[in-house]
């Protein structure tokens, strides 16, 4: 919303591991304050070519073993090797194709692709895979998003996004070291970076954190917001993010002040759910998709 009284920045990549991980955290950001932050989505540009990768030795089997290390943070990883690697330009200009359709569609191409990349086989540099999995995601117009992924504005909007996020040089980002070098020599923002702002006033929460360092910054930026409890059960929690929720969303969303998070009680509530009829369990990777019924 135009007139919430924080901005919010975040910088990401459908392809970034990190950024994927830190969903839960995000999720429960959005779950706390709501509409009173007016959320903003750049893309990075992590590789639009997967040479970028084979450069630094990265190979399928690499990256597979690399996700598997990621489930410590509790979101859904598969254990394809894929075929190959590779770029991450496309599934970036996906989302900005989205972003310029429809404004807030890109949140839920983003989640999608993310999902697909961690979850599936997907080549996300593929066009014929890219498509099929942008139209499989929920609620929006997938071929108008695919007929402008090629376009110039969309071209343009990508050189736009990955400017701004290679601008982080002498920033708070760098100083904590979670800021990277781009290939071309500029320090960038590392997903999943977050820059807030209320009027003149600017906190930046680089890269990976807790939920707590982002409800830190929110907090000081202004006290006076409303700030919404963990709720008794997933229900509402399922109700209000109705394209699905995993399971260490789910947990992060119910953990209480400084309580250590409890997955096997978040499940056991969603299994409860699921066991009344009032939600339903997709699998997904090594977990599932869990949405009201």
């Amino acid at each position: 919303m135009a007139d919430a009284p924080i901005q919010a920045t975040l910088y990401a990549d459908p392809a970034c591991p990190w950024g994927y991980s830190a969903v839960p955290a995000l999720r429960v950001v959005d779950w706390r304050y709501g509409d009173q932050i007016d959320w903003r989505l750049v893309m990075i540009g992590l590789a639009d070519d997967p040479s970028v990768y084979a450069d630094r030795g990265f190979t399928p089997t690499w990256m597979a073993q690399a996700h598997v290390s990621f489930r410590r943070y509790g979101m859904p990883f598969a254990t394809h090797v894929k075929e190959r690697i590779a770029s991450t330009g496309l599934g970036c200009r996906a989302v900005i194709a989205a972003r310029l359709a429809s404004p807030g569609d890109e949140w839920r191409v983003l989640r999608g692709l993310q999902l697909a990349n961690f979850t599936t086989s997907l080549l996300a540099d593929d066009p014929e895979q890219l498509a099929a999995a942008v139209r499989a995601i929920p609620g929006i117009d997938a071929e108008t998003i695919l007929a402008q992924v090629d376009t110039p504005e969309v071209a343009a909007a990508y050189e736009h996004d990955k400017d701004e996020a290679r601008s982080a040089v002498g920033s708070p980002t760098e100083l904590q070291g979670k800021a990277a070098t781009a290939g071309d020599g500029r320090v960038r923002y590392t997903a999943p970076s977050v820059v807030f702002t209320r009027g003149d006033l600017k906190l930046e929460a680089g890269g990976f954190q807790p939920a707590e360092a982002y409800d830190v910054v929110i907090a000081n930026l202004d006290p006076s917001l409303r700030r919404a409890d963990a709720p008794e059960t997933p229900l509402p929690l399922l109700e209000r993010f109705a394209d699905g929720l995993t399971t260490q969303e789910v947990t992060a969303l119910m953990t209480r002040g400084n309580d250590a998070p409890d997955r096997d009680a978040a499940r056991r509530a969603l299994l409860e759910l699921v066991g009344s009829g009032a939600a339903t369990a997709t699998p997904l990777g090594d977990d599932a998709l869990w949405r009201a019924a």
